[in-house]
């Protein structure tokens, strides 16, 4: 058990030796022992030096070893759920020396990506795909007549969302040919590891139970009273020892739960289970931060680490906190608010609305399109809900926005976190599109805030708006504003000039939206231009557009958004709507995925630079 993260690279001889997974296949269970040992402490120190996501990964070094060693990788698919777990994988399979600049520029990315590696199956960064994907992989096998396996490697968070069981459902339709391995780290679907429960998993999955189970099924499949008598007796028989029963009733023969650190254990049931036929479900219980002691006792703390290198020194309240600390000054004000979540109490601050609202505080697990849904049956009755969420993960939830709350005109406020660029996370959790998938839907009402105060008093607006209404901010801090503790309704659909032009009518004006105001306030002072805070996406505020247009010779609107279909393609339309042909330069984000990197440079990839800005004016 360690305490400390390492700071000098450990001595790891036997994991020096592993290049790819094939290397290992010749080790002994002992050295496979000491190599998962080598495993875990080079985790330890890579990570303690590069950041990133710590605990999910050192929890499944045992269960990565083990499939590594039994299945036949890369031409055997395993697919990694939402991939925070992966690291272990990435080290094993040609990584391991670039693992201390992952999430970096020159870096491995923070999940798995299929350009980045043949054992890179699948590229993930959401949860609750993996199911699918390696069902289709299998199906894709049978129709190709390929005697490869696909393995699903899914979290118990992960399993609350509806996709995962539509998976599972399909899957047992299908008879694919599949293992699905349900990590349990958070002991939330059993905790029933026993020496009783491991005798008949074994027996359970074992070749010969298999042989007698299929060979029996089709002698009393002719007698289908006898069948259905002998399924039951199994089916009880395994209740008793076993929570298996929902995923045996979607067609799956469940096995488990087994002890996700005995690595004996893993590599025995993994060789029982690889060449069964059918679908098959094994439960695996391991614990968040395995052998390193503070991310045993505090797991959501140590799910992430910033790198060695990060100082210290004073912190300025982030977006985050600025709408934690508003929706408990809300909720103060007006009982019938609902602050909704889905599995994002820390990331989007509401902990302590959690704490001081509990009977208001909905946590609905990683399932978007029924936060969104609750929202609107909420909304129906006279509630005012708030669904805190990031742009990337609203994403999961368009249909619901759309049928569900715009369709129907419900009062519902979304608090919409981590737009625009985020940083080394990269583009599965970019909040680059929200601006293009929200204006064009009725009813809504879409606001960029451009500094804490202004993100405060959009929250208040967008929450006393008696319609749909979305308040989108960036990740992290922003210029420092002075916050004013009074709320009070920005006008709807109004912007503001913050700098006038000197030199009277001509030149440009840069119409900002959100964030980037500050750095067309910075290109101001280089440049005599007009500045304007347009505040709002939609509505639009049309008369202000008008007017920068007819006062000057050149527009430039600034967004960090793509520009297909954002707010400066909203200014194109409105001018085109008027016949005003002034012309008009659009910044924002381009038409391709920006890949993982630090926001700095994330923004010089994208031309969101003040280099850029001066370029154009």
């Amino acid at each position: 058990m360690f305490t400390e993260i390492p700071a000098q690279r450990p001595h790891t001889p036997l994991l020096d030796s592993i290049e790819q997974p094939a290397d290992m296949k010749s080790l002994s269970l002992p050295q496979l022992q000491q190599l998962n040992d080598e495993l875990r402490e080079f985790l330890l120190y890579s990570v303690g030096q590069s950041g990133g996501h710590f605990g999910a990964g050192l929890g499944v070094v045992e269960l990565t070893v083990a499939l590594h060693y039994v299945f036949n990788t890369p031409d055997d698919r395993l697919v990694w759920d939402v991939g925070h777990q992966a690291y272990p994988h990435k080290v094993l399979t040609g990584r391991r020396e670039q693992m201390t600049a992952i999430r970096t520029a020159q870096g491995p990315a923070a999940f798995p990506v299929r350009e980045e590696s043949p054992y890179d199956t699948f590229g993930v960064g959401h949860s609750s795909t993996s199911i699918s994907a390696a069902l289709g992989m299998a199906l894709a096998f049978r129709q190709q007549q390929l005697p490869r396996h696909a393995v699903a490697i899914i979290g118990d968070g992960a399993m609350t969302a509806g996709m995962a069981f539509e998976a599972l459902n399909h899957a047992g339709h299908e008879k694919a040919d599949m293992l699905v391995i349900l990590n349990d780290n958070d002991m939330s679907i059993s905790n029933n590891v026993g020496a009783l429960n491991k005798y008949f998993t074994r027996i359970w999955s074992s070749r010969t139970y298999s042989a007698m189970r299929e060979g029996s099924k089709k002698v009393l499949e002719k007698i289908p009273a006898a069948w259905e008598f002998a399924r039951r007796t199994e089916e009880h028989m395994k209740g008793m020892v076993a929570p298996g029963t929902l995923f045996e009733e979607l067609g799956f023969n469940y096995y488990g739960p087994i002890d996700g650190h005995d690595l004996n254990e893993l590599v025995l049931q993994l060789q029982n289970l690889k060449d069964l036929p059918g679908p098959r479900f094994l439960h695996v219980v391991t614990r968040k931060g395995k052998g390193f002691e503070p991310a045993e006792q505090d797991p959501i703390k140590y799910h992430a680490l910033k790198p060695a290198s990060t100082s210290g020194g004073a912190k300025r309240p982030t977006y985050s906190n600025i709408f934690g600390d508003w929706l408990c000054d809300q909720a103060a004000q007006d009982e019938q608010l609902m602050g909704i979540t889905p599995a994002m109490r820390e990331g989007s601050d509401l902990i302590r609305f959690s704490q001081e609202y509990p009977d208001r505080y909905f946590d609905v697990a990683i399932a978007e399109q029924h936060a969104v849904t609750v929202a609107a049956g909420m909304a129906c009755e006279g509630s005012k809900p708030v669904v805190a969420i990031y742009s990337t993960f609203l994403q999961r939830a368009y249909d619901q926005l759309i049928h569900d709350v715009a369709l129907q005109n419900l009062d519902v406020l979304f608090a919409i976190d981590r737009a625009g660029l985020v940083g080394e996370d990269g583009p599965t959790h970019h909040g680059a599109f929200d601006l293009s998938y929200l204006r064009c839907i009725p009813n809504m009402v879409v606001m960029t805030p451009s500094d804490e105060n202004e993100c405060r008093q959009m929250l208040h607006t967008g929450y006393v708006y008696p319609g749909p209404a979305a308040v989108r901010y960036p990740r992290g801090s922003g210029p420092d504003a002075e916050l004013q503790t009074e709320m009070a309704p920005l006008p709807l659909g109004k912007g503001v000039v913050r700098r006038q032009r000197q030199a009277g009518a001509g030149g440009v004006a840069v119409l900002a939206f959100g964030a980037p105001l500050s750095l067309a306030l910075e290109a101001a002072r280089e440049h005599d231009i007009t500045v304007v805070d347009m505040r709002f996406v939609k509505p639009l505020d049309e008369a202000l557009v008008l007017q920068m247009a007819q006062q000057h010779d050149r527009l430039v609107t600034l967004e960090e958004n793509v520009i297909a279909g954002g707010a400066g393609s909203a200014v194109l339309e409105c001018l085109a709507r008027h016949g005003n042909t002034t012309p008009v330069t659009t910044l924002g984000l381009p038409d391709r995925f920006i890949e993982h990197a630090s926001v700095a440079q994330q923004k010089a990839d994208a031309g969101l630079t003040l280099e850029r800005l001066l370029a154009v004016l």
